[in-house]
């Protein structure tokens, strides 16, 4: 069943055609730990961006491999663009599904701080 999130301030809004994960990640970069990100990845044409797009202002760091995309109005960054290994995916801050519980997620620990 698909899911749906916004940023904070509600001008950014998106679904995601797929059900809700059960899984995510964390990371200790310095981009992801600041913000507080919990992340969960899905194939690009599974998300579709519902509103808001003159809204995203992109920020790029690092290698610039992936596109963060923040609302230039609350500052959330509800989810970014990226490449998978095959294909486009988006990179999706689960802190913006409100449906999901993010304490009953089996949360994976990536060491980013050390790319």
């Amino acid at each position: 069943m698909p899911y749906t999130g916004h940023c904070h301030c509600g001008a950014v809004t998106f679904t995601v055609a797929t059900d809700a994960p059960t899984e995510a990640m964390t990371c200790n970069c310095s981009h992801c730990h600041a913000k507080g990100l919990v992340l969960t990845f899905v194939p690009a044409d599974q998300f579709a961006l519902d509103s808001g797009a003159d809204h995203l202002t992109d920020y790029h760091f690092y290698k610039h491999a992936i596109t963060h995309q923040f609302c230039r109005t609350c500052g959330t960054q509800p989810f970014a663009l990226g490449q998978s290994a095959t294909a486009p995916m988006r990179a999706i801050n689960l802190r913006c599904v409100t449906s999901i519980d993010i304490d009953t997620l089996t949360i994976t620990k990536v060491d980013g701080a050390s790319f």
